[in-house]
């Protein structure tokens, strides 16, 4: 999710169309499967491995013709994946796992960051450190996310919460204020207005969801060489993008989004490395696109205990590693 203002969003989206629209017009042929993914938020430097696989032809060596659509505010991605309007998506692992319980028939089949990148923005001169810091004060967030709930148990405490409007207008203005953002995006912001920010990592609480990609658990069972090579060769992609020249990924990007800039995509791409956000820990076993059963299972045993889930799930449901290489030693 990203926080920008909205005369850039719906400026954004009528870029976006078209640039959906020329991939459509120029699909090749020659024997390629076409392939959709839907996104989940417009073109960027977090989507620079797909956009790397379809630069650079890493999709096109698997034998695939993929186009990417873009998301944005109210993307209906798991409603797309599910009808069959795209054959994959982009989502996060809890999401998924509520989906689920409410009957949608998605299935986890690789990841695309190993770790949340959400967290909260503060201003420099702010008392808050960590997230047990929140106590008492007042937080611009969406109420509905399950790390609030999570957070204020976990720690004992309880905060005020303000719905997030898609800007930083509030937060720039009040040397106080808190606000849920994105650790490869909103600092940047932040820092081009001359203001001067922390960031308090969400994940820091143990409440660390992936952020996946997902397909129909049809497309799964009747279609494994398809799902196996769309994830083979998005994990390529993201390999190159972040250890090789990202420019391919970039000029793709910037053709697909309007607004996106030199600075932003470099920022972002520089955050994902810093942060190990798509390579993850390799100590813990982390890999680029690798889910781990454990971690799963544990959200699963959260969302419940919250009461968030509206009937039992069962892991099988909800993600398999049949599509994902050995994890690098």
């Amino acid at each position: 999710m990203r926080f920008h203002a909205w005369t850039m969003l719906l400026a954004g989206a009528l870029a976006l169309a078209g640039c959906a629209r020329e991939s459509t017009r120029t699909a090749a042929a020659g024997g390629l499967r076409k392939v959709v993914l839907q996104s989940d938020w417009f073109p960027q430097a977090e989507h620079g491995g797909f956009y790397q696989a379809v630069a650079k032809g890493f999709y096109r060596d698997a034998g695939l013709d993929v186009e990417i659509l873009p998301g944005g505010p109210g993307a209906t991605i798991k409603l797309n994946v599910a009808k069959g309007v795209a054959d994959f998506g982009l989502y996060r692992s809890d999401d998924v796992i509520v989906a689920s319980s409410r009957g949608l028939p998605l299935v986890i089949v690789g990841a695309v960051l190993q770790h949340d990148p959400e967290a909260l923005l503060v201003h420099d001169g702010s008392p808050v450190h960590e997230l047990r810091d929140l106590n008492g004060r007042s937080v611009i967030a969406p109420p509905s996310m399950t790390w609030i709930p999570y957070v204020q148990r976990k720690y004992g405490i309880r905060f005020d919460l303000q719905p997030l409007n898609y800007g930083l207008a509030i937060f720039l203005g009040n040397p106080d204020a808190i606000q849920q953002c994105m650790l490869t995006s909103e600092p940047y912001f932040a820092a081009q207005h001359g203001v001067k920010v922390r960031t308090v990592r969400l994940a820091d609480s143990g409440y660390d969801p992936y952020h996946t990609i997902i397909c129909r658990r049809e497309l799964a069972r009747k279609d494994p060489e398809l799902v196996r090579a769309f994830v083979a060769a998005s994990i390529r992609g993201w390999r190159d993008f972040l250890a090789g020249d990202p420019t391919p990924a970039f000029q793709l990007i910037k053709r697909c989004n309007a607004q996106m800039t030199d600075g932003q995509l470099a920022y972002s791409r520089h955050a994902l490395i810093a942060n190990a956000l798509v390579q993850g820990n390799p100590a813990q076993g982390e890999d680029i696109g690798q889910v781990k059963v454990e971690r799963i299972s544990r959200q699963i045993a959260i969302l419940t205990e919250f009461g968030i889930l509206q009937k039992p799930v069962n892991l099988g449901e909800v993600m398999t590693r049949e599509f994902l290489p050995p994890a690098r030693p």
